[in-house]
């Protein structure tokens, strides 16, 4: 018999605004704790030092979290032209220096225009990937540095909101891109365009999917709620079907949503010929994921338990 999880059943994406100086399994834990939630899981990690968008999957939200992780991310950053380290942001060790002064805004926005696009990005060091089951980011700790795969990634936009130039000239940078994109790494390969060594300063997360940092609230605000009661935090939730918006939605009857959830694929009149749907009973009770067949029928591939 399984353990049984301690904590409330709470079902909802939360929007962190991740503060700088904690990991996100740090955060996670801290949100979980407040909210007394059984179930919580992150969609993808951010640096310690990044701030920014963070969604929180609680309950049976975390069914859809991928949606999220495999999302689009929105990014504001700091380039510091002029100076590497070893981890390609603010909190390695220096391991280069170069006078920057002759380095233009015209030569930084040209530099970024190279970028944007499909491009092969090879993954940092400093980083989770994984090795014969070891971090990245433990070998480079021990100073071992072992060869890279380089990634395909899409960046859609990139552009210079601000440039102050200097012996260490600082840029600084809105972006779009694909899931997997190290915003470190292209710190150091915008700067390895204008022939000098460069790292990432000041990194904050906008976007992640449909979430931005507009929908985000702080640890501060959710304790502040918090000492209200931890009910008052479930106001904070958005709707577990939000990162599905995407999707075609089809709703079903009484008879047809209670065969769905007893896993039969049951029948969408002038449904979507194919394709992952999000699917909902009658009252607009959001059921979960299906899937369209040839013959009409939405198969269940990933549904909601209600209590």
């Amino acid at each position: 018999m399984g353990r049984r999880r301690r904590g409330r059943s709470v079902d909802g994406i939360l929007v962190l605004d991740k503060p700088e100086g904690i990991s996100s399994n740090a955060a996670l834990q801290r949100c979980k704790r407040l909210f007394n939630a059984a179930k919580a899981g992150h969609t993808g990690s951010l640096d310690p030092m990044a701030t920014g968008v963070l969604p929180l999957c609680f309950g049976e939200a975390t069914k859809f979290s991928q949606f999220v992780l495999e999302a689009n991310k929105g990014y504001t950053a700091t380039f510091a032209i002029g100076v590497a380290t070893d981890s390609h942001d603010a909190e390695g060790e220096i391991v280069a220096r170069a006078n920057a002064e002759s380095v233009t805004q015209a030569d930084v926005e040209a530099a970024l225009g190279h970028f944007v696009g499909d491009i092969d990005q090879v993954p940092p060091m400093y980083s989770a990937l994984k090795r014969d089951g070891q971090p990245l980011y433990k070998l480079a700790r021990q100073g071992i540095e072992v060869e890279r795969r380089a990634r395909r990634v899409t960046i859609e936009d990139l552009r210079c909101l601000a440039f102050r130039p200097g012996e260490t000239a600082e840029v600084d940078v809105a972006m779009l891109c694909s899931k997997g994109t190290y915003v470190r790494s292209l710190s150091v390969d915008v700067g390895a365009r204008l022939g000098l060594p460069a790292h990432v300063k000041q990194l904050r997360r906008t976007q992640a999917g449909p979430f931005s940092i507009a929908d985000a609230v702080t640890l501060e605000q959710l304790e502040t709620t918090a000492a209200v009661g931890v009910e008052a935090l479930d106001a904070h939730l958005m709707p577990m079907d939000r990162p599905l918006a995407h999707l075609p939605a089809v709703s079903l009857g009484e008879s047809s949503t209670f065969y769905l959830g007893r896993g039969q694929p049951v029948l969408v009149p002038n449904g979507p010929q194919s394709g992952k749907v999000r699917v909902y009973a009658a009252g607009g009770c959001f059921l979960g994921i299906g899937e369209m067949l040839d013959d009409g029928r939405v198969a269940p591939r990933r549904l909601v338990i209600h209590p």
